[in-house]
């Protein structure tokens, strides 16, 4: 394998730890990667309220692909400079279709501007101050920074590949789905945005062919970014899909496993 000259990774279960946060041996790793010029792209389904608790570690480089591939953080400058959201009629048309095929759907919704659900929908985490609670119609918008960026669609009592499969059956493929939860909670993102389709624009940009890309991810919502990198790695706590999907296994993501793997690779 040649030297990579950029790295794309996840963030929780892959390059952070337990806590969801990173180590001082992978922050070292990263900071020498930054040092020789390698650009380190971190590449989440986290939104941007919480992927900056981890913006400090990315390096000088300061590139993030956030919210399953809806959006490109400039991290120095703190702006956006590619935004992929979901136009309010379409996210509405989605919704709508599911929760008739699926009663007992609820939903929420992630923009620049935070997260917003409707009244029902159980959160597992507490929600931003700004948060509102409103139905869909009067939560989606197409307003620049509160246009969605990705639809949450969480159901109490189906399993996650079970509520996957009968979403899928329901909209007919006209949004984005993916999953990256512990529990039943889809993630949805506009037509043809995912974590590879704008990492690929991001590495045009910069001159990067994906054989030159080595990434690294451990559940469904990285599968396609592991197959259109040159050289993946899942966890050794991934989705079985993901082992499945990348050409190696790196060590768990409580054991610094890709830092461990880049300093191999790029021989720190």
């Amino acid at each position: 394998m040649s030297t990579p000259r950029l790295v794309a990774t996840d963030l929780d279960g892959t390059l952070c730890d337990v806590d969801g946060m990173v180590s001082v041996y992978t922050r070292d790793v990263l900071l020498a990667l930054d040092e020789r010029d390698v650009p380190v792209v971190f590449v989440t389904g986290r939104p941007l309220r919480w992927a900056r608790e981890v913006f400090g570690h990315v390096g000088s480089h300061g590139l993030a692909v956030v919210s399953n591939g809806a959006m490109i953080w400039d991290v120095s400058r703190d702006r956006p400079t590619t935004v992929r959201g979901i136009p309010a009629r379409a996210a509405l048309d989605w919704c709508e279709a599911l929760r008739a095929a699926v009663p007992g759907t609820v939903f929420g919704v992630e923009s620049q501007r935070g997260l917003d659900v409707e009244p029902d929908f159980v959160e597992r985490f507490p929600l931003p101050e700004t948060a509102r609670r409103a139905p869909m119609a009067d939560l989606l918008t197409d307003e620049p920074g509160s246009q969605a960026l990705k639809l949450l669609a969480r159901h109490e009592e189906l399993g996650p590949q079970e509520f996957w499969d009968l979403a899928e059956e329901a909209t007919g493929g006209s949004l984005t789905i993916t999953w990256s939860s512990s529990t039943t909670l889809l993630e949805v993102s506009a037509a043809g945005v995912t974590k590879a389709t704008t990492l690929a624009l991001l590495c045009s940009d910069l001159g990067v062919e994906p054989d030159e890309v080595i990434a690294f991810g451990d559940m469904p919502n990285d599968l396609q970014m592991l197959r259109w990198a040159g050289t993946s790695y899942a966890m050794a706590d991934a989705h079985p899909s993901v082992v499945e999907a990348a050409d190696h296994v790196a060590p768990g993501h409580d054991h610094d496993g890709v830092a461990q793997v880049l300093a191999g690779v790029f021989d720190l």
